[in-house]
């Protein structure tokens, strides 16, 4: 990637999503560039003010970040160029000299709060939670206002940028504790790697009996394994919902295309959000389901190649 790429994520200085961005070796390089909500990182992408933005998708306890699919559903057209998975551990900050028994208000995304709810409940059951734009923003806002009432939830990072300390480590409800980020475009698909994963959104032409499994048959009938599934309202009216996927492969390969273009022929539309390298080891037997597409096509052009003879 070229180096005077501008790069727009979430900030301020100490979120998780720095801390996975800075541990991307390509992309600490870029000219990055803090905004303040996950909104306006994917809106400067689309307006061209950045040509890259990382934002976070995904959780492992909490699940979507809904705010990051339904911008990407709804409100931007981009591209996920590829996907990182960090491990997250999450801190209890206060300012220096504050106990644990004089904490009455806790400030963090809503997402941290979330995956410290069994936490906070046993240590802090008389505690208020309040929302923040991330969790670093959190830490700021206690260290411009060092009263001992107040507490924040992030990262070792935050503490250090803040001037924070410390209290309790690691309190999130769950050890294994992951958040997946994506990195998106205004355009561009990633050359395959045979390990890769495409996300769409199916938008249903009416609710009908058996629509959720018509989609689900065009990939068991492929041999395509799902990643995700979820469901999400279109905003159009109760009952009315689309359906967020992730499956293994790439747009490259001729059995995912041809499972995308059934999709878009007999269920509706299809959103295209991105063919990208996908996280971690390839544990999968590699594009089986395209060689399968591949000799049943050879089969039957052997067949057609027979009319009018």
């Amino acid at each position: 990637m070229g180096e005077n790429k501008r790069l727009a994520y979430l900030g301020p200085s100490g979120t998780f999503t720095e801390h996975a961005l800075l541990n991307q070796t390509d992309l600490k390089e870029l000219d990055l560039v803090s905004v303040a909500s996950i909104p306006e990182v994917l809106k400067q992408v689309s307006d061209s003010e950045a040509d890259l933005g990382f934002v976070a998708i995904e959780n492992s306890i909490e699940g979507s970040v809904n705010i990051t699919q339904d911008t990407l559903t709804f409100d931007a057209d981009l591209l996920i160029q590829r996907e990182v998975v960090e491990s997250i551990e999450l801190n209890l900050l206060v300012s220096p000299g504050t106990n644990l028994d004089e904490i009455t208000n806790v400030l963090s995304f809503p997402h941290a709060i979330a995956q410290c709810r069994n936490w906070l409940s046993d240590n802090l059951p008389n505690a208020s939670t309040e929302a923040a734009n991330s969790t670093a923003d959190a830490a700021r806002h206690i260290s411009e206002k060092p009263q001992k009432g107040f507490a924040s939830i992030g990262t070792a990072r935050a503490a250090d940028a803040y001037g924070l300390e410390m209290l309790v480590s690691g309190i999130q409800d769950h050890s294994d504790n992951e958040t997946r980020f994506v990195l998106v475009a205004s355009d561009g698909v990633p050359n395959p790697t045979g390990h890769d994963k495409t996300s769409i959104v199916v938008f249903q032409d009416s609710d009908r009996p058996g629509s959720l499994l018509g989609i689900l048959q065009e990939f068991a009938a492929r041999s395509l394994n799902l990643t995700r599934l979820e469901s999400r309202p279109t905003k159009q009216g109760l009952g009315n919902y689309c359906f967020l996927i992730d499956l293994e492969g790439h747009i490259s390969d001729e059995v995912v295309a041809d499972c995308l273009k059934n999709l878009h022929m007999k269920n509706g539309s299809v959103k295209f959000l991105g063919s990208y390298p996908a996280a971690g080891e390839n544990k999968t037997v590699k594009d089986k389901a395209s060689v399968d597409s591949k000799k049943a096509d050879s089969w039957l052009d052997e067949l057609r190649g027979r009319i009018g003879k």
